[in-house]
């Protein structure tokens, strides 16, 4: 199959941000390019800052222990969290009172807020509370927007803090809708960030619902630190069908998966 260079680089940032680290050769063998073409690509990728350069291959740049900035994640998986969010956003009821944590799958959904009543939205997230309250304005949805208070994290964007924990305290919600680092069997839902993680348990042990927004590169992934076990998930909103050998276990668990293909 031939891709076009924007192509090969998207494939190449998706398995970057999986991996932590792209090897030329079997990167050149799964495109079926040469291993030349690659060694451009990730000298292109480096120059925009989106990789490090190393011997056979390249790491990742400025995020080796974590994950990438907010702007960097929007180019990954465009498409697959694009439908994960309009899919997400079916399940809002009119009067909901729903958690809305950080990420660029979080801010599909947000997008795909129209036409629902009289809901109220909490958020951590500073693109996405912007976004909401624009999309209030112009009456896409009625209700109202809490943006939480606290510390700000400016690569991530998000809101952190006691001061938004302790304001996170006054709500309950119906839904709490977590986008996720990692989504595995062993060790449940999991992310990067120690403290926007912390905010994340606070939405969903307020919440009735727990609605896990997770693209095909989280599913088997163990992150830095637990949100929740697999069994407080109710459901799962992915852009592909869980892992054959995952049925059980989830049936078990009572986590519902929704694949939006």
């Amino acid at each position: 199959m031939s891709l076009l260079a924007q192509e090969r680089k998207d494939l190449i940032l998706q398995t970057l941000y999986r991996e932590g680290k792209v090897k030329v050769l079997p990167m050149a063998e799964q495109l079926g390019v040469s291993s030349e073409t690659i060694r451009r690509d990730l000298d292109v990728l480096e120059v925009e800052g989106k990789l490090h350069r190393v011997y056979g291959g390249a790491v990742r740049s400025g995020y080796e222990h974590g994950e990438p900035s907010f702007q960097q994640r929007t180019e990954l998986y465009a498409d697959a969290k694009q439908r994960i969010g309009i899919r997400a956003a079916e399940l809002i009821e009119d009067g909901d009172t729903i958690a809305l944590d950080v990420g660029t799958t979080m801010m599909e959904l947000a997008r795909s807020i129209q036409g629902k009543k009289n809901i109220t939205i909490l958020t951590n997230s500073l693109p996405i509370a912007s976004y909401l309250s624009e999309a209030l304005n112009n009456n896409r949805f009625t209700g109202k927007v809490f943006m939480l208070g606290g510390q700000l994290n400016p690569e991530q964007q998000s809101i952190t803090g006691p001061l938004c924990e302790q304001m996170m305290g006054q709500f309950y919600l119906n839904k709490a809708y977590l986008s996720i680092g990692g989504l595995s069997l062993t060790s449940g839902v999991t992310d990067y960030d120690l403290n926007e993680t912390f905010i994340s348990k606070l939405f969903a042990k307020s919440a009735r619902e727990v609605i896990v927004l997770a693209d095909q590169s989280k599913i088997g992934v163990q992150a830095f630190t637990q949100i929740i076990p697999l069994e407080d998930v109710d459901i799962v909103v992915s852009d592909q069908e869980h892992p054959r050998d995952w049925k059980d276990l989830l049936e078990r668990k009572g986590v519902y998966w929704i694949a939006c293909e």
